[in-house]
């Protein structure tokens, strides 16, 4: 599949014509008369507009051209999504946006673009819609390169999986990150069962075989010794829960499976484009997790990449297996930061709900990194503890270690600590168990797949790897000599 440029955006400036929207806080509406007159604003009244955030009104203007407005956040909340709003209500045409002075232009574009962002295999095209206007500049500026990565990923993540088995979602990966300069080499087949036993035990029930992604790019401005990030996702295609078959309503979303892949591949992409001066690294697992005669069984052992036996004490907790051997063979590098994003268990859903990606991380000024960046973004994240009291829950009496916990609590920590099992002790390291979906469609979050955090996680790289903090900043010294 090719990437779909957002084609909600026009080049224009102020002085050619043009529809206005008005972004209007409650605290503020005394200002609608300034900006669209009293007529106007007497019709916003009898029209019950009262600014709460994500309201929109459509108005005429003087001149007969139609105007509109929205209902934005009071200060000091930060809200981008909230100008999705305006794709979705504004009539066809070129629009230009007003807000407060303190509002950022690079909400208005995101928000915008991430509201105007649909996805569909129907035949026929989708009306022409507004157009938010914007410099030469805006268009090839971040807003934008984050609207492209997150537009990326929803459409990984929406796309059915008879579309996007194992070998497409890693073809994916390749036409995203080839043309930006990375190295990308797919592992498949024997090498693949070699070098990552787990991924090869979980895909061995589909005629689907597995692939393996593994991408290498550096920055321009990035020595040989410059810092390395490592990213790796998982990337399940569609999970039946195999032998331990989910039921038909836990099944109509796992297409979504494959979430955390295209959030990290999103993700990496934001970086490629904006050329951190690091190295980076990709791993992608790409499997299906299906029934056959073929298929892996409950209480199998397999011996890990990293030489642990891994009891399968449940075939539905296959995310794990994808990633335990991605994050061995990533930590072999001693990377100065190892990062890894899964749609990984319903424990985290039950935790914290849809919205709120579940970080995971034993050293405290990473983690504190990434939930300033988190506040800092308007893209939460939520830390829980990888407590090590539950550690002994996932002891097997065969083998090194149960891919399931003894005891029906705490799903989302149990799972952290079985993958912490496969990191080394001294290791900064980040896991991001997220949902990857929308359940009902928000201003700027339809319906359907998504990547919550991947904003977050961008800044949070971008501040410790690219030195906007000095207290948690990864030098160049932290990562020579491992």
């Amino acid at each position: 599949m090719s990437m779909r440029e957002p084609d909600c955006l026009s080049i224009g400036s102020r002085r050619q014509p043009q529809h206005v929207a008005y972004a209007v806080r409650a605290s503020e509406r005394e200002t609608l008369v300034t900006w669209v007159g009293e007529k106007a604003a007497a019709f916003a009244d009898a029209c019950g507009f009262v600014a709460r955030p994500g309201q929109t009104l459509l108005l005429p203007a003087e001149n007969g051209q139609v105007q509109a407005l929205l209902g934005i956040p009071e200060k000091p909340v930060r809200d981008p999504y909230v100008f999705g709003a305006l794709a979705r209500a504004l009539p066809a045409g070129d629009w230009r946006v007003d807000a407060p002075d303190d509002v950022l232009r690079q909400d208005i574009i995101l928000g915008f673009c991430l509201g105007a962002y649909a996805y569909s295999l129907k035949s026929v095209s989708k009306a022409v819609g507004p157009k938010l206007l914007v410099s030469k500049k805006e268009k090839s500026g971040l807003a934008l390169e984050m609207a492209r990565s997150i537009w990326l990923a929803r459409d990984l993540v929406n796309m059915p999986a008879n579309l996007l088995g194992p070998s497409e979602l890693a073809q994916a990966a390749r036409l995203t990150l080839e043309p930006l300069g990375a190295e990308v080499d797919i592992i498949k087949g024997a090498a693949l069962a070699k070098a990552y036993p787990l991924v090869a035990h979980v895909g061995q029930g589909s005629e689907r075989a597995p692939r393996v992604v593994v991408a290498r790019w550096r920055g321009t401005g990035a020595g040989k010794d410059a810092p390395l990030l490592s990213l790796v996702g998982k990337g399940v295609c569609f999970d039946s829960g195999g032998y331990d078959l989910k039921p038909s309503s836990g099944m109509l979303r796992m297409k979504k499976d494959m979430g955390g892949a295209a959030t990290v591949l999103g993700l990496a992409r934001l970086i490629i484009t904006q050329n951190l001066p690091i190295r980076l690294e990709v791993r992608l697992g790409c499997v299906e997790n299906s029934v056959s005669g073929g298929a892996m069984r409950p209480l199998d052992v397999v011996k890990s990449r990293a030489g642990l036996t891994v009891e399968i004490g449940n075939t539905d907790a296959e995310g794990r297996l994808v990633l335990c051997d991605l994050l061995h063979e990533a930590g072999e590098q001693s990377p100065a930061l190892l990062l890894d994003v899964a749609t990984l268990t319903g424990a985290a859903r039950v935790a914290l709900g849809p919205d709120l990606p579940a970080l995971f991380c034993q050293d405290d000024q990473t983690a504190t990194a990434f939930i300033e960046a988190s506040r800092q973004e308007a893209d939460p994240l939520w830390r829980l503890p990888l407590w090590a009291g539950y550690d002994d829950w996932l002891n097997s009496k065969v083998a090194d270690i149960s891919n399931i916990s003894a005891r029906p609590m705490a799903g989302a920590i149990t799972a952290g600590l079985f993958l912490g099992r496969f990191v080394k002790p001294d290791q900064r390291w980040v896991h991001i168990d997220s949902y990857a979906w929308n359940d009902s469609s928000r201003p700027g979050r339809p319906e359907g797949g998504d990547s919550p955090g991947i904003r977050a996680m961008f800044e949070a790289v971008r501040t410790l790897f690219d030195g906007a903090d000095e207290n948690v900043v990864l030098k160049k010294s932290q990562t020579q000599g491992k």
